[in-house]
């Protein structure tokens, strides 16, 4: 299967989650309702990341992860273009990969992913990126990976 990335817009990935904008005007912007907690005793975690980019091309995947009970969040610091790639949880169990979407960002928008939602790990395109990374631990595992028919990624 191949997998051409569309540009990132809100309306496109509303059902995996919200699109973060950097503000272009001073002020501030609330995204409260894009946090999703579903564990009482959770706790916010904070961290940064540094990925390099990958250079492959067409970018191949053979694994999905999720966070099955909380949001997770990337802001991007100092990033170029980034890949999203997100798929809907199957009725069934594991990602449903009929619902596959892929998105190209750039260092102007974050997303937050809703619980729940599979998504291929962080991904940046051209050059090393660093995002802040918002997301809950309760001290225990919130995190899946899975392995998945491999597909392609076809990067503008």
């Amino acid at each position: 299967m191949d997998i051409i990335p569309q540009p990132l817009t809100k309306e496109a990935f509303a059902p995996f989650g919200d699109v973060i904008d950097m503000p272009t005007k001073a002020g501030r912007e609330y995204y409260d309702d894009a946090l999703g907690n579903l564990r009482p005793t959770a706790q916010p975690s904070f961290s940064v990341a540094l990925r390099e980019p990958t250079l492959e091309r067409p970018l191949k995947s053979e694994m999905l992860e999720r966070h099955e009970f909380s949001s997770q969040t990337f802001v991007p610091v100092d990033v170029g273009r980034w890949l999203i790639v997100v798929a809907p949880h199957a009725k069934a169990g594991g990602p449903d990969l009929a619902g596959l979407k892929a998105f190209i960002a750039d260092g102007r928008h974050g997303v937050t992913y809703k619980a729940n939602t599979w998504h291929h790990g962080l991904t940046t395109l051209d050059k090393p990126g660093s995002f802040a990374v918002f997301m809950w631990k309760a001290g225990t595992a919130d995190e899946e990976f899975v392995p998945v028919v491999p597909f392609t990624i076809r990067i503008p």
